[in-house]
């Protein structure tokens, strides 16, 4: 199957860019560019797009404002947002979270890491790494956030209430930044039964994947992030 890409950002030539590297590959193809976020939304519905490379700083509607309208739009449900950041971590990481992407990528990564983020993105997973999680709590508290103080942190709660103990516990080491391997090691389980509580825990919390998982456990107060 070819995996039908998006790209979204202001400057025409880091799409240029972009669109050789993405064309370059025989799974996958560029199917749209969009200067900015409205724009972004518009294609993803015409072309069908599976992931979008969305820049989060754009002029009119940013790249926040289009992912939230991608996320609240059920026919949009199979599209992925991958955020663009000019750092690996900048303040927007949470927001971006929130509103519904499946992870980040710094915009100074590795052609391969590109390829590997949408490659990931369009397989349903999230791109939250160890570090890039470290690296999302960090911005959590940088910003003020309090565990079990968030926006959604008493709906979120009550919902925590119908997972179950194992499920809790798959929770836990995901907002570690632990992979599914690693939990699985950890539990002594296989790495199926792990993706298997990870998918539950998704479905009874209303998260669209692994990346919004993290926030909800920040938020609801499950885990409490450490300032070393």
């Amino acid at each position: 199957m070819t995996i039908r890409v998006l790209l979204a950002d202001d400057q025409t030539l880091l799409r240029s860019a972009f669109r050789v590297l993405v064309d370059s590959e025989p799974d996958m193809k560029v199917v749209g560019e969009a200067a900015d976020g409205a724009e972004a939304v518009a294609l993803a519905r015409a072309e069908k797009a599976d992931v979008v490379l969305m820049d989060i700083r754009m002029p009119g509607t940013d790249g926040l404002a289009a992912t939230r309208m991608i996320s609240a739009d059920p026919e949009l449900a199979g599209v992925r947002v991958v955020m663009l950041t000019t750092f690996e971590v900048d303040e927007y990481v949470v927001q971006s979270l929130r509103a519904g992407a499946s992870g980040f990528l710094g915009k100074g990564a590795e052609p391969e890491e590109l390829l590997n983020a949408i490659r990931i993105a369009a397989a349903g997973e999230a791109l939250l790494s160890p570090v890039a999680t470290k690296g999302l709590i960090a911005t959590f508290l940088a910003q003020g956030g309090s565990a079990g103080e968030g926006p959604d942190a008493a709906a979120y709660s009550q919902r925590l209430a119908a997972l179950t103990v194992r499920e809790r516990e798959v929770l836990v080491l995901v907002a570690g930044g632990h992979s599914n391997d690693e939990i699985a090691e950890r539990l002594v389980v296989s790495p199926l039964t792990v993706k298997t509580h990870v998918n539950r825990a998704m479905a009874k919390l209303g998260a669209r994947d692994r990346a919004q998982l993290v926030v909800i456990a920040y938020e609801s107060g499950l885990v409490r992030p450490r300032v070393e």
